[in-house]
């Protein structure tokens, strides 16, 4: 069975005009599986590498990362792909694919700002509701 088939059932078919795998990172990352969203994204990003949308995509593939490494307590690495996903979707604020960018960077930022200081930093999912994000009506 291939990767596609595997994450079918990620995808949302009835997006209102989103790209199914698109609408199925918001489904997955709003219910706290992010390595899902990770997984339903890079089967778009695999396809659409070296277009416009390749370091948006892989942004949003980054920052369902930083969440997987939260849940599994790896804060130095939840915070590089944090760092990551920062510079890469910065460069397509404020508004992209109906995401607002602005909205999306202070989330990343307010959930480096618990990851420091590096070593004395405890894991922010441990107290804090894991975030929800929503793109704006196509």
């Amino acid at each position: 069975m291939s990767k596609s088939d595997r994450i079918a059932h990620l995808r949302v078919d009835d997006a209102g005009g989103l790209d199914p795998h698109y609408a199925g990172w918001f489904a997955c990352f709003n219910r706290g599986k992010f390595y899902e969203a990770h997984d339903v994204l890079e089967d778009l990003w695999l396809r659409r590498r070296g277009t416009p949308n390749d370091l948006f995509y892989k942004g949003l593939i980054q920052l369902a990362g930083a969440f997987v490494h939260l849940q599994k307590g790896r804060l130095g690495p939840a915070d590089a792909l944090f760092r990551l996903a920062q510079f890469n979707l910065g460069r397509y604020r404020p508004v992209h694919e109906h995401l607002d960018l602005e909205e999306v960077l202070g989330l990343i930022g307010r959930w480096r700002a618990d990851l420091t200081p590096p070593g004395l930093a405890e894991n922010p999912l441990s107290h804090r509701p894991p975030p929800h994000l929503a793109p704006r009506a196509v």
